[in-house]
């Protein structure tokens, strides 16, 4: 095997060649200057970002977005010579934005200096020539920045380089992409008021993968492809195959679905493709009516190799941004409409592949499976001097998976929850209003779970819920002060995604309602014994059919709980609300 030092002289020569400014210490990063073995701190980003704006001051600004919970300032420039360095500007001239991040997780900051990189040479007009007219570049070098300086040379065990690196998570052990939806995050939170500020068009998420040993070095997945608004997927196709085609010229062998094995550690189990839920960037943005590009180099490239891949990934972007992306603006306009629209159609919730599987050949290399002596377990070993082609299957057909038929007029949150559900869709930049008057007795339709199950272990700090029930038709007393969230909006399906119990990544589904799933009255057994008695002597159709459960269904018949709350269930005593979710939907608007 070729030693880092050595093999990173070599890649080097394949690097395009730096222009006269890198020779200038303020604009080289720590990663240039070491042959691209290591990474610098965060006080690096901190300098660079003033350096860049002072070196070019009318084509760069350099500012905060937020505040990390350790107190470091997160950093991002905004790059143009189309006269647009602030997101009115931008908004005003019709300039797509396209933001592009680094280091949400930090381990993963492979994009973090190749953006500063790509940044010197599109600025010198060694790259993207042109491109900076015709398109405003907002560059967030790293998000997880209380993350990036939890700083060590094994803090990704299963990569190669940069010698020290950050950490996957944030100072408070979020994972940042697992955070899009649920917001929790200060981290997320302000990147999620950069973005509505800005509204960029297309946001790269930049990321070093894990898994198997293979000759391929990246990984471009866009979405809308699978998912999404119909002309925003031909939108995302072109790109993800354009930026493929940049790549491969340039000689990536880039792959169009991220290489993660469908049986962990076993190549012959081929791979599959998906749309990922919106607890992800590539599941999020789309609900925008907005493209996401998820870029994944491969871990086990060395460091010097994946910042070049990563490098001639953003110089595509911007090429053909600047080229399409005013198209791009007018199709997720057109988007906009449609999804404002919605009302009364079926919406997907999740997709899936299907079974459906086609053979692939795929750049990998010789490997063996076999028992191993320390675990016990079967393990995988790569011969990574053998080169070898892998026929494995593929699952690539990916359909929708739950579906609903969206509200007619949209959602209703009662008061008791609407400060904190007002919170969240203003983060989102969702359309909603406090209601000032009462509905008594509003037609309304409201879910009720014919189960709630709790996850056996927590993620992200939650218990996730997840919830089978139907919506029914009943009225019900609204009290003033309720949020009305309409579907008539150009983020219904965030909404949705947000606000339907059985979405992947509902407030629901993250257990911010799991209250109203636990009992927290009851009988005691010695008072609904009387009350069953009462019950059966008044009602003989009610003793008809507890006399037919317990023929039928000898479960029940020798469960006395459940036998007593038959007649609880049925009784004035019991807890209507219980199993009710606390969101409704209306079939108008109620203002």
């Amino acid at each position: 095997m070729i030693r880092p030092a050595l093999f990173a002289t070599l890649l080097l020569c394949f690097l395009p060649s730096p222009p006269a400014a890198a020779a200038e210490p303020a604009l080289a990063t720590v990663s240039e200057r070491s042959g691209f073995l290591r990474t610098g701190r965060y006080e690096e980003v901190v300098a660079l970002c003033d350096a860049f704006a002072a070196a070019h001051p009318e084509a760069v600004r350099c500012f905060d977005f937020g505040v990390s919970p350790e107190g470091r300032p997160m950093k991002a420039l905004a790059v143009s010579r189309g006269g647009a360095l602030d997101a009115r500007a931008a908004q005003e001239r019709g300039l797509p934005v396209v933001l592009m991040q680094g280091g949400i997780h930090a381990g993963e900051i492979d994009g973090k200096d190749a953006g500063f990189l790509a940044l010197r040479e599109v600025l010198e007009g060694e790259a993207a020539a042109g491109s900076l007219e015709r398109l405003v570049w907002l560059f967030v070098p790293v998000f997880s920045v209380d993350g990036h300086e939890r700083f060590g040379a094994w803090n990704r065990p299963n990569q190669r380089g940069p010698e020290q690196m950050g950490w996957r998570t944030t100072a408070q052990n979020y994972n940042l992409n697992r955070d899009y939806a649920k917001a929790e995050a200060p981290e997320m939170q302000a990147m999620l008021r950069l973005v509505e500020e800005w509204d960029p068009i297309a946001v790269i998420d930049l990321h070093a993968t894990n898994g198997a040993q293979f000759e391929h070095d990246i990984a471009i997945q866009v979405e809308p492809l699978h998912a999404g608004d119909a002309a925003l997927r031909d939108v995302g196709l072109a790109l993800r195959d354009g930026v493929i085609g940049d790549l491969a010229a340039q000689g990536s062998l880039p792959l169009p679905f991220y290489p993660s094995l469908v049986e962990y550690d076993n190549p012959d189990s081929g791979f599959e493709d998906g749309v990922s839920p919106p607890r992800f960037s590539t599941g999020y943005f789309p609900l925008r009516n907005r493209l996401a590009m998820l870029v994944e180099t491969h871990s086990w490239k060395e460091y010097p190799q994946r910042v070049r891949a990563t490098r001639n990934t953003i110089v595509s972007v911007l090429e053909h941004a600047a080229r399409d992306g005013r198209d791009w603006l007018r199709t997720a306009r057109e988007a906009d409409a449609r999804a404002a629209r919605l009302a009364g159609r079926p919406v997907p919730l999740d997709y899936r592949a299907t079974d459906t599987a086609r053979t692939i050949e795929f750049r990998g290399y010789a490997w063996t499976r076999e028992p191993s002596e320390v675990s016990g377990a079967p393990m995988t070993r790569y011969d990574e001097a053998t080169p070898q082609v892998w026929r494995v299957p593929l699952r690539d057909e990916v359909v929708p998976g739950r579906s609903v038929q969206a509200p007619a007029g949209g959602y209703l949150v009662p008061p008791a929850h609407a400060a904190w559900v007002a919170d969240k869709l203003a983060l989102h930049g969702i359309e909603h209003v406090r209601l000032a008057r009462p509905l008594p007795q509003a037609r309304l339709e409201t879910f009720r779970a014919d189960s709630a199950e709790l996850s056996a272990t927590t993620l992200e700090g939650h218990q996730m819920l997840a919830l089978e029930g139907s919506w029914e038709t009943e009225r019900r007393d609204v009290a003033a002060g309720a949020l009305f969230v309409p579907i008539a909006q150009p983020k219904a399906r965030l909404a949705m995604a947000l606000l339907e119990p059985q979405a992947p990544d509902s407030f629901a589904a993250w257990g911010m309602f799991n209250n109203h799933f636990e009992r927290k009255e009851y009988m005691e057994a010695y008072v609904a014994e009387a009350v069953a008695r009462e019950m059966l002597a008044a009602d003989p159709r009610l003793k008809t059919e507890f006399e037919r459960r317990l023929r039928e269904d000898a479960e029940f018949a020798a469960n006395p709980r459940a036998r007593l709350d038959f007649f609880y269930r049925r009784h004035s005593a019991w807890d209507e609300r219980h199993n009710l979710y606390p969101v409704y939907r209306t079939g108008g608007d109620p203002r």
